[in-house]
C-alpha cells in the first residue's frame, strides 16, 4: 500500500457487512470485589486505606470488571480475541483504545460489594482512507447499573489501522501545554505494564511482547495502554485535589507512548474551579494525550 496516496481494501460492500454490526448489543454481569482495587492501588503506587464493602470506586477504575475471557483457543496473533463476535471483525491488523466520554450519576456511585450488569451496544462503525492509511472507527456505548439503578455512561472508541508501510513516517507531533499546574513522572517499566495488562485480563501482545510489537506493528518499543494513561491522568487530579469526584470525563489518545522513555503526566483548573485539563507529555514534549476533568 502506498502510505501517501492509499488504496482503499474496505470497499463499500465490506463497509456495510461492517455496519451490519450497529445496534449489537451484550449484556455482562460482575461484582465489584476488593482485590483488583487492591492490586490496582499498589500498581499506581497509592497508600490507600484497604477497601471494604462500601468502599467507592475511584473514578475509570470500573475497567478492572466486566473482563473479556475468551479461551486460550480463540485468541489471535495479536494476544485479542479473533475477529468477529460482539465487535465487528474489521480486516485491519493494528488496534488501539482511541478515547472515550464517561458521565457518571449523581448520587449513585460504583461501590466495593456491588453487583454490577454492563449492557454494550455498537453505536457506529466509521471509514476513514487518510495520509497514513485506512482507519475505522468502533463506537460502542456501555451503560453500567448496580442494584441501586444507571451508575454510569461510557462512550469507548476503538481505531483499527492498516499495518504501517515501510518507511511510513508518524503524524506530526503536537507540543504538549507548557503551563501545567500539578504533574508527575512516570516510569513505564515492564513491570508496571505487566501489572496492568494482568489487572485488566489484557493479553494484547503492544503491551508486553517486544518482538512482536517492533518486528510484527512496527512500533519502536511496548505500547503503554491508553486506559492506564487515562487512569494516572485522574490519579494524578485525586493526588492534588483532596476529596476530587469526577461527574464528566472526556479523553483522547494523540500519540503513542512507549516504555523506551519516562513519560509526564500535568493538570490545571479551569477558571471555574470545577473544570481541569489534564494531559500526557512523552519524554521529548510531545503531546499525547488530552483528557478534561469535571468534578461533581
Amino acid at each position: 500500500m502506498n502510505s501517501e496516496n492509499p488504496t482503499p481494501s474496505i470497499d463499500a460492500n465490506a463497509l456495510a457487512e461492517l455496519q451490519a454490526w450497529q445496534g449489537r448489543s451484550e449484556t455482562l454481569a460482575d461484582e465489584i470485589t476488593a482485590a483488583p482495587v487492591r492490586a490496582l492501588s499498589a500498581t499506581l503506587d497509592r497508600d490507600d486505606a484497604p477497601p471494604a464493602t462500601g468502599t467507592r470506586l475511584p473514578a475509570l477504575w470500573h475497567w478492572l470488571y466486566f473482563l473479556p475471557h475468551h479461551r486460550q483457543s480463540e485468541i489471535g496473533e495479536d494476544g485479542h480475541a479473533r475477529r468477529g463476535g460482539f465487535v465487528p471483525p474489521v480486516p485491519l491488523p493494528r488496534r488501539m483504545w482511541a478515547g472515550g466520554r464517561l458521565s457518571w450519576e449523581t448520587g449513585n456511585p460504583l461501590t466495593v460489594g456491588d453487583s454490577i450488569e454492563r449492557t454494550s451496544t455498537i453505536a457506529s462503525v466509521t471509514h476513514k482512507a487518510g495520509r497514513t492509511g485506512e482507519l475505522v472507527f468502533v463506537l460502542v456505548r456501555h451503560k453500567v447499573r448496580n442494584e441501586r439503578g444507571l451508575a454510569l455512561t461510557e462512550e469507548h472508541d476503538i481505531v483499527y489501522r492498516a499495518a504501517a508501510a515501510p518507511g511510513e513516517k508518524a503524524p506530526p507531533p503536537t507540543p504538549a501545554p507548557q503551563d501545567a499546574v500539578f504533574s508527575r513522572e512516570i516510569v513505564p517499566d515492564d513491570v508496571l505494564l505487566f501489572r496492568y495488562s494482568a489487572l485488566t485480563f489484557n493479553g494484547h501482545r503492544i503491551h508486553y511482547d517486544r518482538r512482536y510489537v517492533t518486528e510484527v506493528e512496527g512500533y519502536p518499543g511496548l505500547i503503554v495502554h491508553g486506559p492506564l494513561i487515562a487512569t494516572l491522568l485522574v490519579d494524578l487530579l485525586r493526588r492534588n485535589v483532596p476529596g476530587a469526584q469526577l461527574a464528566r470525563f472526556e479523553f483522547r489518545a494523540v500519540r503513542p507512548t512507549f516504555d523506551i522513555a519516562p513519560f509526564r503526566v500535568h493538570g490545571k483548573p479551569g477558571v471555574d474551579g470545577k473544570t481541569f485539563s489534564l494531559w500526557g507529555e512523552d519524554a521529548d514534549g510531545w503531546l499525547t494525550m488530552q483528557a478534561t476533568a469535571v468534578l461533581a
